[in-house]
């Protein structure tokens, strides 16, 4: 096998694949309890039902007043309301405040018709069981929720295309949304490949190591909103690794081979991929450290991926790669990004020009902001990565970056 010809930067491959890969030809979609969604991505657009809050309502215990009542109230001049009444947590407002009228509220209670601002219960006093005093003057509309104020009845609250968190099901909940449609998880099949892998529930033989990339890479895969199914570890032979590969192929929507990438007699992971489509292979090698033997192609609409064997590599390319391709597989909003935090470096980073570096860091609080440490370790020790929180990026025309530069922190 050939050495690399072009080193191709990440951005310039993911560009190339992102153009020549429009993703699936439909998303499937399937209709699960909204309960169980988090982390799912809604595959239709979710229109209001009715207003949110469906009735005006108080935000604080207090009176409901007209606004018009109070002005000019202080506590060295209060204005003096009568009590008609109190409108119950759960209840209709069947009262109606009149001029110099008020009425006993609740937070979250409707308000009763002709209020128009609620006065805290702190600002007020009761001399008489019929009459409140007034000791500071409300705005209209102070203290309120107003009918529709939150949600308009009829409008787009969740757009196609969305990954639901927390605050969505909630919305989705109060809407009376209690079954949705989302799309299928699409299936990654991950080969991990070579004679010395075995199973990590396995006591390794002098010279032999557990697999560490068939359940790195299925976490990527899970956290990104794929589904992960682990083909198991494929010895280094051609044929073997052919038949395990068109099996997962067949059998899935993505496929991701680690190990065997990298250039060596034994290299036969690129051909393997370019035989299983059209068009191919479209990058052998990125211009990165970690992962310069790294493998992106399509077979006849499905993404081919291979990536080195080392597991720092495979989970820092992977950790690039597999999210955006997973996104467009789930017809998600290309404007949902990877979480990142500005930070300052400790100390001073090398790197070559001409690649693009990403080293592991850990995060600091310090008094003057947020630090970056360099987590320092070879590709081959994934222990590197447990004690880091995120990855920074040194650009290709950078020959490193001085301390106390201003970095973005991309998270694990």
């Amino acid at each position: 096998m050939p050495e690399f010809l072009n080193l191709t930067p990440p951005s310039e491959a993911m560009d190339l694949f992102m153009k020549s890969w429009s993703g699936p030809s439909a998303i499937q979609t399937v209709r699960i309890s909204t309960e169980n969604a988090l982390g799912r991505v809604i595959a239709e657009d979710v229109k209001a039902p009715h207003p949110l809050p469906p009735f005006s309502r108080s935000t604080v215990d207090g009176y409901a007043v007209r606004a018009a009542d109070t002005h000019g109230a202080s506590a060295s001049l209060p204005a003096y309301l009568d009590l008609i009444g109190e409108v119950l947590m759960g209840t209709t407002a069947d009262l109606l405040v009149g001029s110099s009228q008020t009425a006993v509220v609740h937070t979250g209670g409707m308000i009763p018709p002709g209020a128009d601002a609620v006065i805290m219960l702190e600002d007020t006093q009761q001399p008489h069981e019929t009459e409140v005093e007034i000791l500071k003057a409300v705005a209209v509309g102070e203290n309120i929720l107003v009918e529709g104020e939150d949600v308009k009845s009829g409008e787009i609250v969740i757009k196609r295309g969305t990954r639901l968190r927390a605050q969505e099901i909630g919305g989705l909940m109060a809407l009376g949304y209690t079954k949705i449609d989302v799309a299928e998880k699409p299936r990654i099949a991950i080969l991990s490949s070579g004679d010395e892998v075995v199973p990590p529930q396995e006591e390794p033989s002098p010279g032999e190591v557990r697999d560490i990339n068939s359940y790195t890479l299925s976490a990527l895969v899970e956290r990104a909103g794929g589904a992960a199914v682990r083909h198991g570890i494929v010895a280094d032979d051609r044929t073997a690794l052919e038949q395990a590969a068109r099996q997962a192929f067949h059998q899935n929507d993505i496929v991701v081979i680690t190990a065997g990438s990298s250039v060596s007699s034994r290299d036969i992971t690129v051909e393997i991929l370019a035989e299983l489509g059209e068009p191919g292979i479209l990058v052998h090698g990125f211009a990165i450290k970690p992962g310069k033997p790294t493998i992106l192609g399509i077979g006849d609409g499905k993404p081919l991926i291979g990536l080195p064997g080392n597991p720092v590599s495979a989970l820092v390319v992977g950790g690039l790669i597999l999210p955006p391709i997973l996104r467009r597989s789930l017809g998600m909003h290309a404007d949902q990004w990877d979480a990142q935090l500005p930070a300052r470096l400790t100390v001073n980073l090398a790197s070559q020009a001409g690649r693009e570096d990403y080293q592991p860091v850990r995060l600091i609080q310090a008094e003057n902001g947020i630090l970056a440490e360099p987590v320092y370790g070879r590709s081959n020790l994934i222990f590197t990565l447990v004690r880091a929180d995120g990855l920074v990026r040194i650009p290709a025309q950078a020959n490193g970056l001085p301390a106390g530069e201003k970095v973005m922190v991309r998270l694990f």
